[in-house]
């Protein structure tokens, strides 16, 4: 992230600015190294890189797509990186070579990157991976197999956990955690040579098997795994578990504020551990990176587990990982929603270091916030129903206009005709109006918005008793922008299309996923309470002039905020999303 000075209105303070503000007024990271290529050597002879103050780190695993909890980290770490003068490093956890792919990379590089952050800072690119450090992760894991601090064990993961106790019982030795090191430091590197097949014996650290907290409890820091890395191809058949990968990779990368969710909390005391011992073994320096945990992002109606969102795109009840439905960074994407918002939603909710649900509607509401000052306007009819201005003459035409955003005159007018035969919502008619009702029916006056008053005469039906047909006549003196515009007074104002010249649109209007807040919860199957109406494609007419290329916003007047989809739409055959609507509207 590139280095700026805080922002004139700084984002609300929380407890992981303050710890950062007393950090740098304590000075503790002053004399922080960098290590610049990982190994001892490097590391006690490094300088100072760069004069970041702080440096965080966004560190995802290549396993599958970004979501929008994800989006919450990558805000908190690039931001504070930002407002403190720091740098954010974006660092790929690949040391699960079985699930991880070269395509989650590209798309999560894509991702941060769409949503405004960059990690070049102070002339460097700081943009790295796991894999960088296999080599230093090794040399560290025979150090502490000589200091007594790791063996080899050759019990199975069932035989392991069946010996790691419970929360209210100890653990039990392993056979072969007191065998000599020379032993263990032999055996680690006949794993390394491919001289045993996957789950026959780990490397583990030497803590305490009676410890309370169970992360303490000879965590396994190396295990065998034959596969193929999308990075380093076949050189290693040994893979660095990720709680050992990742205290590592903070202090060679100079990281000052490790900052990670909750579930992390109880692996702290482990980092430290580690961390302290490399730096005894003088394999790393002080100052140590230290680790923070805040509590993720937890939105209603949605669901960010990759096992659930895989069964779901694997299943066939969504399109893909950019079905607009899911709280993928692609489907938010696809679906309308802007980097501005996802951010707005980041800052609003800002740092806790309790649980807690987010409504999906402050979502909904960043969107509405960031486009209404900035999506011009445009006229759709999603449910068309034809009405015929029968004192109208057949041959003519005339121009109507209207402002491309009501606060903005700067942004200019929108020309569209009007004529004879026109498009209406079906909602906008009722031949027998219920109580309140002030739109057309039979000898009601409404007026065309951005037209003229009208009057309605009558309407056609079809054999099976449909309307398919509304007939009116206009009041010439009565159209709007004119000196005579406001001699009718009506009730009524509804929006409309000269129907030769509207554009037809396909038109898709999403909602929520699922009925329930939280559907993980309730002891059901989160499919349970899919939204069987959480999709509805029509066949819509748009104003003429409305842009189709892909990602192009409009507000659709009384109807809400909609995009050109990505991947279908075009000018020619415009398709849009619907991102949200005009108000909440789903608590009704």
């Amino acid at each position: 992230m590139t280095a700026s000075n805080k922002p004139a209105a700084a984002p609300a303070t929380n407890f992981l600015r303050n710890i950062v503000e007393a950090d740098l007024a304590a000075d503790r990271y002053a004399d922080k190294h960098w290590a610049g290529q990982p190994g001892p050597a490097s590391v006690q002879q490094a300088g100072p890189l760069d004069p970041a103050r702080i440096r965080t780190r966004f560190p995802p695993e290549p396993n599958g797509y970004l979501h929008i909890g994800h989006a919450k980290s990558i805000s908190l770490n690039f931001g504070l990186a930002r407002d403190y003068g720091g740098v954010c490093h974006l660092r790929l956890d690949d040391t699960n070579p079985e699930k991880e792919e070269q395509r989650y990379v590209d798309a999560i590089v894509d991702a941060v990157r769409w949503l405004g952050y960059d990690w070049t800072a102070f002339g460097t690119e700081h943009y790295y991976h796991a894999s960088d450090y296999f080599d230093f992760m090794y040399q560290a894991a025979e150090a502490l197999i000589a200091s007594g601090d790791a063996y080899v064990d050759e019990q199975n993961p069932e035989e392991m956990r069946a010996m790691r106790g419970t929360l209210t019982e100890p653990g039990t030795d392993s056979p072969w955690r007191s065998r000599p090191a020379e032993e263990s430091l032999a055996r680690l590197r006949d794993m390394r040579d491919g001289k045993h097949p996957d789950g026959s014996m780990a490397l583990r650290a030497r803590i305490d098997m009676a410890s309370p907290n169970m992360n303490l409890r000879d965590p396994v820091l190396y295990r065998i795994r034959h596969a193929e890395h999308h990075r380093t191809g076949g050189k290693w058949c040994i893979y660095p578990m990720y709680t050992y990968a990742h205290p590592i990779e903070d202090a060679l990368e100079g990281i000052t504020h490790s900052i990670c969710t909750l579930e992390f909390e109880d692996q702290r005391p482990f980092y430290d551990w580690l961390l302290g011992r490399l730096r005894d073994l003088g394999l790393l320096a002080d100052p140590l990176p230290h680790q923070h945990e805040f509590a993720r992002l937890n939105l209603t109606y949605i669901i960010t587990s990759k096992r659930k969102l895989l069964q779901l795109v694997n299943d066939g009840h969504v399109s893909g990982w950019d079905d607009p439905r899911l709280p993928t960074i692609l489907g938010l994407r696809r679906r309308g929603y802007t980097p501005e918002a996802i951010q707005l939603l980041c800052e609003r909710t800002g740092a806790s270091k309790s649980d807690s649900w987010i409504d999906y509607a402050l979502l909904e509401q960043a969107l509405r916030d960031d486009l209404d000052p900035k999506a011009p306007r445009s006229v759709a009819v999603l449910r068309p129903l034809k009405l015929v201005i029968t004192n109208y003459p057949e041959d003519q035409t005339e121009e109507c206009s209207a402002p491309r955003h009501p606060h903005h005159p700067e942004m200019g007018r929108r020309l569209f005709p009007f004529g004879r035969e026109l498009w209406i919502e079906q909602e906008d008619f009722a031949e027998t109006p219920p109580k309140g009702f002030f739109r057309l029916f039979p000898g009601n006056m409404v007026r065309l918005k951005y037209g003229y008053v009208i009057k309605c005469t009558g309407c056609t039906k079809d054999a099976t008793g449909n309307v398919v047909e509304v007939q009116a006549e206009y009041l010439p003196d009565t159209k709007s922008g004119t000196p005579g515009a406001d001699s009718v007074k009506v009730k009524g104002n509804i929006t409309w299309l000269h129907a030769p010249t509207a554009a037809a649109a396909e038109v898709r209007l999403y909602d929520r996923l699922f009925t329930e807040a939280n559907p993980s919860s309730g002891g059901k199957d989160f499919l349970e309470y899919l939204n069987p109406n959480s999709i509805e494609v029509v066949q819509a007419y748009l104003e003429p002039g409305t842009d189709g290329t892909p990602g192009t916003s409009y507000q659709f007047e009384r109807f809400g905020y909609f995009v050109a989809d990505r991947e279908d739409s075009s000018t020619l055959k415009p398709v849009f999303n619907r991102t949200t609507t005009l108000r909440d509207s789903w608590g009704k």
